[in-house]
Formats: C-alpha cells, sequence, structure tokens
C-alpha cells in the first residue's frame, strides 16, 4: 500500500511548533496520488500550516480472490472498514489501518506532526470515509468535510454491494459505517460538517450519493441544522469539481484546528 504526506514550509522553518494535519480519503480506483497531483491542498497547507495525509483506499496486490472483477469492490474500492466476511477480513481492514497503523506510524516518523490535532476530509467513497471516522471518533478530528459523499451506503447500490460483501447480510453491522446511521448517536461537540455536492454529477442523479438523507437524519441528532450542505450547479463528480472548492474546505478546516480566527 502506498501513502503520501504532504509538509507545508511550516515543518521546516517552524522550530518548536507542532504541525496540525488533514487527513484526505479518496473515492473509489483512486491511489494517493490522485488528489496529491490534482486536487491543489498544497498551496493552502502552505498558507494556513497544515501537512496534508493521503492513505491509500484498500489493500494492494493482497491475492484475494474477486478482488480486481470489477472497479467498485476489491481494490481501490475498500469502502474503508474492517471487514468480517471471508475472504476479505483478513486484509480488507482499512478501518483499523488509518486509525491504529498509519496514523500513529506518521507520529512517530515525522515527529514535528501533531496527530492529537487533526480533521479529515474525502472525496466520494472517501467522503463517505471522512464522515464515518469522524462521526464514530469525535475526539480524534477536529472537524469534518465532504466533497460528493456517499453519504448513505446501506441505501444505494454501490454500498450495498460492498457492505453486503464485507460485512454480510446483517444491516445491524451497515449501521456500524453509515454517516446516516451514526449520526443519530453522535456524542461530538456540535460543530458543523461542511459538503459540496455538484449538481451535475451523474452519481448524484443516480442516487449513489444522497447527502439529504444525511440532511435529513440529522434532524434527530445533536447535529441538527449543522450538516452544512452546498448544492453547487454545474459542478461533476471530477477532480475539477474538487480544486474548485478546496479553498472553502481549506478554509474551514483550518479554523478547527486553531490556524486561523
Amino acid at each position: 500500500m502506498a501513502v503520501n504526506l504532504y509538509l507545508p514550509h511550516q515543518y521546516f522553518t517552524q522550530d518548536s511548533k507542532k504541525i496540525p494535519v488533514l487527513v484526505y480519503l479518496s473515492g473509489l480506483t483512486c491511489t494517493p496520488n490522485n488528489a496529491s497531483e490534482k486536487a491543489f491542498f498544497q498551496p493552502y497547507a502552505n498558507q494556513y500550516g497544515f501537512a496534508v495525509l493521503f492513505p491509500d483506499t484498500s489493500p494492494r496486490g493482497a491475492g484475494v480472490k474477486g478482488e480486481d472483477d470489477s472497479w467498485d469492490f476489491g481494490t481501490g474500492a475498500a469502502f474503508y472498514l474492517d471487514a468480517t466476511e471471508d475472504p476479505w477480513s483478513h486484509n480488507y481492514r482499512m478501518y483499523s489501518y488509518i486509525l491504529d497503523d498509519l496514523i500513529p506510524q506518521i507520529g512517530s516518523s515525522f515527529t514535528k506532526l501533531d496527530t492529537s490535532n487533526m480533521s479529515i476530509t474525502g472525496h466520494s467513497m472517501g467522503g463517505y470515509g471522512a464522515l464515518m471516522f469522524y462521526l464514530r471518533n469525535p475526539t480524534t478530528f477536529r472537524s469534518c468535510s465532504a466533497f460528493a459523499p456517499i453519504a448513505n451506503p446501506s441505501n444505494c447500490p454501490w454500498g450495498e454491494k460492498c457492505l453486503g460483501s464485507y460485512l454480510g447480510a446483517d444491516r445491524s453491522k451497515w449501521a456500524q459505517y453509515d454517516p446516516s446511521d451514526l449520526v443519530k448517536t453522535f456524542t461530538g461537540d456540535r460543530k458543523p460538517i461542511l459538503i459540496h455536492q455538484g449538481t451535475s454529477d451523474g452519481f448524484y442523479k443516480e442516487h449513489q450519493l444522497q447527502p439529504e438523507n444525511l440532511v435529513k437524519a440529522a434532524e434527530d441528532s445533536p447535529l441538527k441544522g449543522l450538516i452544512d450542505l452546498h448544492l453547487v450547479e454545474g459542478y461533476d463528480h471530477s477532480y475539477y469539481f474538487i480544486a474548485s472548492f478546496v479553498k472553502d474546505h481549506c478554509e474551514f478546516h483550518a479554523k478547527y484546528l486553531g490556524l486561523s480566527g
């Protein structure tokens, strides 16, 4: 598995101050290179002074039968969960990998990073991942945002395929990873979650994403009124869309990371 880490100039020029971290989770089929090359987080990371961590989207070359049969399942599509069903449960454990392996290793390898001061964002499957990680770990991440997230995976074809195969038929297990279920029992601070969604996004039109379901679910939760959903006319699902609004998301996270007013 690959990982990319962008270090802002403050990492090298500030001797004593530790650098916060923004975790970016990528979407289906992506590697850490997609966002590193096309999302343009770097100028804003330098402006505010945070690092950006780009994990991979799945194990690579695990040799699990069927992992390369389709683009929306298996390699590049691990859905950021810990699989419980064979043959996936041994390798496909992205939830534990990111929280228990990757972040601690990055913190120990780059000692000027402050992994106690992190925020999280992502796109599509990664937007779902960002929402899920934040709602399950409100003391680990200071803030959360998402670009075109799969906001209710239990209720869309992508999610039904992946959750059913990785977790089995018991939908109560699916709810443990579904943002539209997790938001109902959220126990963290009342902070907004920023979401941008393009109205010309084909996957949005096909009801794969359904951010409105998260807004509706939050009405009966501590985050009522705090899902800040922006439906932006004419934008699709591409990295052009992400690059168009990455400034807004970086400004949002800088506030909660203590880097701006």
